[in-house]
């Protein structure tokens, strides 16, 4: 089974240009001939099951098109996502905040959603797409270390809980790499399918590793990759992996 995650960054591309000279100006305008380089890479990668991270949902500068629906539709796939700032959030209220997500797409044989929300930051939703034999939890963590402890301490309860294998999988923010989730790692008996620790930011210059997939003991990864293409500020993660069936 093949697993594709994605920071997508609404489609406004790798930051390398803005139509306006403002910090954070590149935010406001996707392009949608940057969303169908995306899609086509996407889609030539075959995947089963894709995680994308900053999915822009519907709103102006998406020009109300929902990223995951079409991404989902060019893949035959179906699509499943959430707000990231939980129920509640003030962020909700916002124009175009309000439309900013994380999304599953997946085959249509593939269901069973459930999403969860983090008590603390800002950035708070988990989805976990639940297969016949194995869970994925796709998150995205705050910026802030101490909210990333907390919720980390929460993702582990989740996935403690969990009675299938587990994959736990998105943009993580560590800004120390690995060496920052360590103690996650070991508590929950998760390993990093990117055995190289090769960085997956910023797209023009990787020297961060900010993106995971980490996978249970019952799992084995038979492919890894990190891709270079420049459609966003990073880069994806490609992981096949095999169910172990003794265990």
């Amino acid at each position: 089974m093949r697993l594709l995650i994605y920071n997508i960054r609404y489609g406004v591309g790798n930051g390398s240009t803005s139509p306006l000279p403002l910090p954070g100006a590149r935010y406001l305008f996707a392009e949608a001939a940057e969303l169908k380089r995306i899609t086509e890479f996407i889609s030539s990668k075959n995947p089963d099951i894709v995680g994308l991270i900053e999915v822009d949902t519907g709103s102006l500068r998406s020009s109300q098109i929902n990223q995951a629906e079409i991404i989902a539709d060019s893949l035959g796939h179906y699509s499943c996502y959430g707000n990231k700032y939980g129920e509640g959030s003030f962020n909700q209220k916002l124009p175009i905040v309000s439309k900013q997500a994380n999304a599953f797409l997946a085959s249509p044989a593939i269901h069973g959603e459930r999403f969860h929300y983090f008590e603390t930051g800002i950035k708070r939703l988990i989805i976990e797409l639940e297969l016949d034999n194995v869970a994925i939890f796709l998150v995205h963590l705050s910026l802030k270390y101490r909210h990333r402890q907390l919720q980390l301490r929460h993702l582990y309860e989740l996935v403690s809980s969990s009675k299938k294998p587990v994959i736990v999988a998105g943009d993580f923010n560590t800004v120390w790499g690995e060496d920052e989730i360590f103690l996650f790692m070991q508590a929950a008996r998760l390993s990093n399918a990117n055995t190289k620790k090769l960085p997956t930011y910023p797209t023009r210059r990787p020297r961060m590793e900010l993106d995971f997939i980490l996978y249970s003991q019952n799992i084995s990864v038979t492919h890894f990759e990190v891709p270079r293409v420049n459609f966003s500020d990073h880069l994806p993660l490609i992981c096949d992996f095999e169910i172990n069936s003794d265990d």
